[in-house]
């Protein structure tokens, strides 16, 4: 019967109409005539005897996305007869096993060829593609990636060193991820856009790592069209005695969302400018490790027209050649993507020992090659894990919370640190998701490393296979607690990688643990979470909140599926004067940076008697809390900018009074007046007001900057200008440093003073103000001075004074160049590289009245000064 169904449909299409067959499929694949089938495979259906394979329908598992998230497959079945070209001769024949009739004798080789590469090519791009769209499904964004290489434009000596970029786009703040091999610690990050010009420079912090994270905030819309678009690029420097320079273009790549593997390939040439990058990922259900390279600098190729190159892609284990792929690659696009099928299982160990090594050489006179190493992805994300009990098997309201970080290494081994357990703890294990409901599959038991007098778990796994080490990274795995009470588990949560946000918070350590049993009194809830807390030298509050196992029903109660409010305050809930509100939150993170924080608040952060808190509105006094304890120094409150002024100051009224008025606002859990204006705790970039009981938040727009190179204040919302550049000089001031102007071919003026703003990054200058002088016959101590001055045996009583005369008075100099010039000399300048310029006659004239020395020239017919 399905078969008969089925064949109604195609022989509609066989009537060359565009008509779809549509058949539902199943989770994470398609079934077709009994067979299964991956998504975003293509096939020609078979109804077996009498009718075969039909040639001329294709069908195709397509990836769908259910209301709840899951992602299924539903088959297409198409004619593509109708897509077939018209032959250019009078009798074409049609082939065994094709749709569309060809010429019998315009099949030359060289068409082979070409048609076998461009199927090479679909099949390679399908393979991993497949997969990322697949995967993308989850989450539709986009990252960004860039391969840095030694700059190989200039006259410099070019450098070996490689560097790849990750970066991560959200709303306006990207996040970047940099490692690299064969150079020094950077020390400058420059972004440069599509005119060349720096946009963002950041400042390389010194450290032993070999990961540089940083994030460049509050991109300007101009700029991130231009970072969509990849018309970016960015430039890595050394400080070193042996200066190296790396650059490359920022790219989006979709395939950065399947990878779980990488690999950074360079050369063992001295000063090559070549490298590249290796990003691949396991098949799903086979052991398939399909990949993408990017290559950069690897065909000297400088014509117009694009070159096709033959390369060999190896993969090596200690020097043995384990699989070959041998391909074509053109100069304009040295990309190249190909699977590597059925992986043996002595192959997927060393990948995941980080032994695997992939080798991509150029074939002909002159080859080239460049090799790396496969370890597992990396980056400045934080894999870590909010255990729950309203995440468990059999969900319940317990209160309690686990809280772990894990950190894989190149050689597969993946430390972890659990903590904020209970004492009656009797498993702690890693696990798969269960096929089946209440299946557990356990792959690794860490209860051996519990203690139960620290209530935490720390050591190492040393044994992940490739196949667990790609599920680490794509978010597939779980941790489980089992305790006396529920045995197959109270608490789960998921293995998750959190994105780096580029706040002063400890990652590296263990995080505060939030639960619902440190709440006062103690809460029964499904929910948990943990946080990182830090205070930075200017006394600001860094956190990050990550909460897990809130129910719908709870999502339901807060308007906007707003989760939660978190406070910080003291343990003493019967005073609530230094009680904060941190923030609201979508979703389960919130982070941020509280600012004006009082002493005694701080205090309690030093000593440890403090505590963060998340309330709902099921539980508005709080649904889960944590003890915390950040040292600090900051024993007066926040160190506040002195430029910077709440707008609200003007505003001030008793707290009591403002209650009682009718038209006051109240937001993140204070009373504002009516017509003041404040700068939210949520976002730095925001401006809000006060309404007749109405709050209206809009975004701040940031001034149109005319300066070339911008810096990005932790504390401040718009970028700023990074000095100025002043055109006499050629040079960049720092901002508020003074100069003499040097005005070519004049050289230095003493007399005019240059001062850069560096809010705006603009050059003033002004003319020197002249001390007045008592003396009766002022002096000129060196001709370049500007301003007189008394000599030591010469002074006049205190009533003479010269305020009203200008000094430069009297005889003087001229200066051009290095030389000095009597007043109605004349000269042809020198210039030098190029001599004496005969053509151009220079003259010194000083003039009493304007007490001003002026050097004039000719060139040819024309007088300037």
């Amino acid at each position: 019967s399905y078969h008969i169904a089925f064949l109604m449909c195609l022989l509609d299409l066989n009537k060359v109409w565009p008509t779809l067959c549509i058949i539902l499929g199943m989770s994470d694949r398609c079934s077709f005539g009994g067979r299964f089938y991956s998504l975003e495979d293509t096939w020609h259906p078979d109804l077996g005897e009498p009718f075969g394979v039909m040639h001329c329908v294709q069908c195709y598992c397509e990836p769908q996305k259910s209301r709840r998230g899951k992602v299924f497959g539903k088959v297409n079945c198409k004619n593509i007869k109708q897509d077939c070209p018209d032959p250019d001769c009078d009798d074409p024949i049609l082939l065994p096993g094709h749709c569309c009739k060809t010429c019998p004798k315009d099949i030359s080789m060289t068409t082979r060829k070409k048609f076998s590469g461009l199927v090479r090519l679909h099949t390679q791009s399908t393979s991993m593609h497949r997969l990322i769209r697949a995967r993308c499904l989850v989450s539709p964004s986009a990252d960004f990636v860039a391969v840095l290489t030694g700059v190989t434009s200039s006259w410099l000596p070019s450098s070996s060193a490689v560097a790849r970029v990750r970066f991560v786009l959200t709303r306006n703040s990207l996040a970047f991820s940099i490692t690299y091999q064969r150079m020094g610690r950077p020390s400058k990050i420059v972004f440069l856009d599509s005119d060349g010009t720096t946009a963002f420079e950041y400042r390389v912090p010194k450290g032993q790592s070999d990961m540089i994270c940083g994030v460049w905030k509050n991109m300007a819309k101009p700029l991130l069209r231009q970072l969509q678009s990849e018309q970016m690029r960015i430039s890595m420097t050394t400080s070193t005695s042996r200066r190296e320079e790396v650059e490359g273009k920022i790219i989006k790549h979709r395939a950065l969302f399947a990878e779980t593997f990488s690999s950074m390939l360079t050369s063992e040439e001295e000063n090559s400018g070549m490298g590249g990058i290796a990003m691949l990922t396991l098949s799903d259900t086979e052991n398939n490790l399909h990949f993408i390279l990017i290559l950069q600098g690897l065909i000297k190729h400088k014509g117009k027209d694009p070159l096709l190159v033959p390369i060999r892609v190896q993969l090596v284990y200690r020097q043995h050649i384990l699989r070959e792929i041998r391909a074509n690659i053109t100069s304009h696009d040295p990309d190249f993507a190909e699977v590597l099928t059925d992986l043996n299982s002595r192959e997927l160990f060393w990948l995941s020992r980080g032994q695997l090594e992939i080798t991509v050489a150029t074939e002909g006179p002159d080859p080239r090659q460049i090799s790396g190493f496969i370890t597992g992805r990396k980056s400045c994300d934080t894999i870590q894990s909010v255990m729950s009990s309203g995440d468990a098997l059999t969900p319940g309201k317990t209160g309690g919370v686990g809280s772990a970080v894990f950190s894989l290494h190149d050689n597969g081994t993946l430390d972890y640190q659990v903590a904020g357990l209970s004492s009656d703890v009797v498993g702690l294990t890693i696990e798969l998701k269960p096929r089946r409901r209440n299946k557990r599959s356990v792959l690794y038991d860490l209860t051996p490393e519990y203690s139960k007098t620290t209530g935490q778990a720390v050591g190492s796994w040393s044994r992940l296979e490739a196949r667990h080490i790609h599920m680490l990274l794509q978010n597939e795995l779980f941790i489980n607690v089992a305790t006396a009470h529920s045995q197959e588990g109270e608490l789960r949560g998921q293995i998750k990688a959190l994105l780096y946000s580029g706040l002063d918070a400890p990652r590296h350590e263990l995080p505060t643990p939030l639960a619902g049993h440190f709440v006062s009194p103690p809460v029964r809830t499904g929910a948990s979470g943990h946080t990182w807390l830090s205070v930075d030298k200017q006394c600001h509050l860094h956190y990050e909140i990550v909460v897990a196992g809130l129910s719908r029903t709870d999502d339901i109660t807060v308007n906007a599926h707003l989760h939660g409010l978190a406070e910080i305050g003291e343990m003493d809930d019967s005073s609530t004067a230094h009680k904060r509100l941190l923030t609201g939150f979508y979703g389960s993170q919130a982070q941020g940076v509280l600012k004006d924080i009082s002493a005694e608040l701080l205090q309690h952060l030093d000593q440890g008697t403090a505590f963060i808190q998340v309330s709902t509105k099921m539980n508005p006094r709080g649904e889960i809390r944590g003890r915390v304890h950040v040292p600090n120094n900051c024993e007066s409150g926040t160190k506040a900018d002195t430029d910077e002024v709440e707008f609200d100051d003007v505003y001030q009224k008793d707290p009591e009074e403002l209650k009682k008025d009718p038209h006051t606002c109240f937001f993140e859990n204070q009373h504002h007046a009516h017509g003041s204006r404040w700068t939210p705790n949520y976002d730095k970039c925001f401006s809000c007001s006060c309404q007749k009981r109405t709050v209206i938040c809009d975004p701040v727009i940031c001034p149109v900057l005319t300066c070339s190179r911008t810096i990005q204040p932790d504390d401040k919302c718009c970028p700023v200008c990074d000095g100025c550049y002043f055109e006499g000089d050629q040079k960049m001031h720092a901002p508020g440093t003074t100069w003499h102007p040097f005005v070519p071919p004049f050289g230095y003026i003493k007399c005019a003073v240059c001062t850069c703003k560096g809010s705006t990054g603009e050059v003033h200058c002004e003319k020197v103000t002249c001390p007045a002088l008592t003396c009766s016959q002022p002096v000129r101590r060196n001709p370049s001075d500007c301003c007189k001055e008394c000599p030591e045996e010469d002074r006049t009583p205190a009533g003479l004074e010269h305020s009203d005369m200008m000094q430069a008075d009297g005889p003087r100099h001229c200066k051009f160049g290095k030389n000095y010039y009597q007043n109605s000399d004349s000269w042809h300048p020198w210039v030098p590289l190029v001599g004496e310029m005969k053509c151009i006659n220079c003259w010194c004239d000083v003039s009493i009245k304007s007490a001003t020395s002026i050097v004039s020239y000719f060139w040819g017919q024309e007088k300037h000064s």
